[in-house]
């Protein structure tokens, strides 16, 4: 109980400092620590061995890779309707908007076909205390970006 006090704790503080603090190595350099702060609160919350994580860790990391690039597409679409501003035809909007949809159907694809692997290295009670861990990191990110106190900070006005 005790560990797993101290990791949220330490992700929290993670999450908090980066959220106030602008990346100074880019925003490549702050994924990679957050990806590393998330890595390691799934270690420890679903507690795993030396021989799962060396199991587990690539093929995670691998999800969270496929993830990514398939949501990045999808961003891709929106950026180019927003670029675009009024313009942008009913038809792009709507094009726009079924990638975004189409994008959370893939990512549910690749979770599924991950999870069947997991499910090889990982305990049933493991797997739980995965989507919980998941959870708690998304939990403790959003508290970071409402700047730890659960309010949301200002927006910056658009240009």
């Amino acid at each position: 109980m005790n560990k797993t006090l101290l990791t949220t704790i330490t992700v929290a503080l993670i999450a908090l400092f980066a959220a106030a603090q602008p990346p100074q190595g880019g925003r490549s350099r702050w994924s990679k620590e957050m990806l590393e702060a998330k890595h390691q609160m799934i270690i420890e919350q679903v507690g795993l061995t030396p021989t799962q994580q060396e199991q587990f860790m690539p093929l995670y990391e691998a999800m969270e890779k496929e993830i990514f690039q398939n949501n990045f597409e999808a961003r891709g679409a929106l950026a180019a309707v927003n670029k675009r501003g009024s313009a942008a035809t009913d038809d792009e909007c709507f094009q726009a908007a079924s990638a975004v949809s189409q994008a959370k159907v893939r990512e549910g694809e690749i979770e599924s076909r991950y999870f069947e692997q997991f499910t090889k290295i990982l305990s049933k009670r493991q797997m739980f205390l995965l989507k919980q861990a998941e959870s708690d990191f998304a939990r403790t990110m959003m508290r970071g970006a409402r700047g730890g106190d659960g309010q949301r900070p200002e927006r910056k006005a658009k240009k």
